[in-house]
């Protein structure tokens, strides 16, 4: 029996991940730590227990660890890439000051911790096409900066007090449940609602531009397996490669174009989107991962936007027929 709590469960990863959970560990309780303001909602409030958590307040922390017996914190508390650029302050104090608090919690109640770092942890002179799993890491931005930190972090807490830390390097996520939070590659999951909906779309990241990809299911799966694996068989834990697929924004539009014929792309690059998503890898090498924990992708480009397109029709006019009050 696990007992969980995921911080951040009301979040782009944490929405999914938490009903995930829930479903893959019936005895015991997930637990949706959420922030004020950003209350769960529907299924998510009604299928299991919630608490409000800010990572920053340790006492909130605490409180949901004793009350419900915690032994593995998802800590998905972070600002996203672009965002984290306008307000580096914040982006340190959650996902720096955040983690430290989750790891003394943890070393003090012994819980084991998944805190996800990303493909913003590497930087421009980072070898960009198949990204060795241990290489130079020198990113460019607060959120890379701040990644980088818990993933040293994390491991220090798991070689000194010997707390059970474990994390991937997220590639671009997609999914068609919560809307995009601000990163860099969300410019692919905005693509499938601008065809959906009719809508030119206008592309903030230039022709070329390949970046790392993944479908949620695969992000959830690998979210789920890391914890699951034998860490007697772990080289590494803070933090994995992870990959699926890796396109530019032309590989993109002209699938969704395969099955939306009439979709339009136009470019309209945003700056600092682009100077972030140049700083990162084409692609990841994530060799380590398959060896120590098996893991493996599931879900390409094909699949993946016939069932987003599939699904976004079905969401999207939902929406239209029960519009908010």
């Amino acid at each position: 029996m696990k007992n969980i709590l995921i911080i951040g469960a009301t979040g782009q990863i944490g929405s999914e991940l938490t009903m995930k959970l829930r479903k893959e560990y019936t005895q015991g309780d997930v637990v949706a730590g959420y922030i004020k303001g950003a209350e769960p909602k529907g299924e998510l409030l009604e299928s299991g227990p919630s608490e409000e958590v800010d990572i920053t307040n340790t006492f909130q922390i605490v409180q949901a660890v004793e009350k419900y017996n915690i032994d593995t914190i998802y800590n998905l508390a972070a600002l996203l890439s672009a965002v984290a650029e306008t307000k580096p302050q914040l982006a340190w104090h959650i996902g720096v000051g955040g983690l430290y608090n989750v790891l003394e919690i943890a070393r003090e109640k012994k819980c084991a911790v998944f805190t996800p770092s990303s493909i913003g942890s590497f930087g421009p002179s980072t070898p960009h096409l198949n990204t060795p799993q241990d290489t130079v890491q020198r990113p460019t931005t607060m959120y890379g900066v701040t990644k980088v930190t818990g993933e040293l972090l994390s491991d220090y807490y798991a070689k000194r007090f010997g707390v059970d830390t474990r994390s991937v390097r997220f590639p671009g996520i997609i999914s068609y449940v919560a809307p995009p939070g601000g990163g860099t590659t969300d410019y692919a999951v905005d693509i499938y609602y601008s065809a959906v909906k009719g809508e030119k779309f206008y592309c903030p990241i230039k022709a070329g531009t390949f970046m790392d990809m993944m479908y949620m299911p695969d992000a959830l799966r690998a979210s789920i397996e890391i914890m699951e694996a034998d860490p007697s068989k772990l080289v590494h834990r803070n933090s994995f490669n992870i990959s699926a697929m890796s396109f530019d924004p032309e590989m993109i539009y002209s699938i969704i174009k395969k099955f939306v014929p009439e979709f339009e792309m136009e470019y309209k690059v945003d700056p600092l989107r682009q100077a972030i998503a140049d700083s990162w890898p084409d692609s990841l090498d994530d060799s380590c991962a398959r060896e120590e924990w098996g893991w493996k992708a599931k879900y390409d480009l094909d699949f993946m936007t016939k069932d987003m397109l599939a699904h976004l029709k079905v969401k999207l006019a939902n929406e239209i027929e029960t519009p908010a009050i």
